[in-house]
């Protein structure tokens, strides 16, 4: 299941990175180990994700248990899945999610301060105080904004197969994005798990992916699953050149040499 398909030449221009060669990677790795963007955020705990896609097989399950966690209505994706062009016999994914960025476009431009920063990093929306300007829709580099155009009243297609909503349905009118799941990130904190460890305080998407494509954790955390992957494999992220600071990391699939 995917949203739509990127060429090779797009994946490249998005991400910033060649995968062409081991060396080139291996760049990628270092500059990601030196760069500093200034983080907006202070908070003990620093929420990242990574996406494996090596493991990635485009099967659309993250999407629907977005859906369904988040109560979101079928004519909106918060977290679709890119196809680009595959590398060998390999067919290769982006999954997009929020970036969760350190320094958000779409806070620094809303004019009511209707984005803002959790102290973990989380970039979060307050739909009340929302006026619907579309200001930050429009400065999101990654498209992770979707409009919600009009009231989503009956039942969730998504749910109960793939969860049970865990939030409030958005009003008409304001733009609509992923925040981590932070309800669940939340909850598992008050009971004493570990998002990234234990399934029920994780994002939905990260426990529901059937190959383990997804993994969650706190940066701030040296043996945290993220931070562990990191450490060990070159990666690389979206549109680092905007000094962005994503939060979403990926390890690319490796052409042979």
């Amino acid at each position: 299941m995917t949203d739509a398909k990127f060429s090779r030449r797009d994946m490249l221009k998005v991400a910033g990175v060649a995968t062409a060669t081991v060396i080139g990677l291996q760049v990628v790795k270092e500059a990601n180990a030196n760069e500093s963007v200034p983080s907006k955020t202070n908070g003990s705990r620093q929420w990242a994700m990574v996406i494996d896609q090596n493991k990635c097989t485009g099967c659309g399950y993250c999407v629907m248990a977005c859906r369904a966690h988040n109560d979101i209505s079928p004519d909106i994706t918060w977290n679709p899945v890119l196809e680009a062009d595959p590398i060998g016999d390999k067919a290769v994914y982006i999954p997009r999610p929020c970036m969760q960025c350190a320094k958000a476009p779409c806070v620094e431009v809303c004019p009511v301060k209707a984005s803002y920063y959790r102290p973990d990093g989380i970039v979060m929306m307050d739909y009340d105080r929302c006026i619907g300007c579309r200001y930050c829709e429009v400065a999101c580099p990654y498209g992770a904004r979707s409009f919600n155009w009009k009231s989503f009243d009956g039942p969730n297609p998504a749910s109960p197969e793939w969860g049970e909503p865990e939030v409030a349905r958005r009003p008409r009118g304001v733009p609509e994005k992923c925040a981590f799941c932070y309800q669940r990130i939340d909850r598992g904190l008050a009971l004493g798990l570990v998002p990234g460890v234990d399934p029920d305080a994780t994002p939905a998407c990260v426990g529901v992916c059937p190959t383990g494509a997804r993994v969650f954790g706190d940066l701030n955390d040296r043996n945290s699953p993220v931070s562990i992957l990191l450490r060990k494999n070159p990666h690389f992220r979206l549109r680092e050149d905007l000094g962005t600071g994503p939060r979403v990391y990926y390890l690319p699939v490796l052409a042979e040499v």
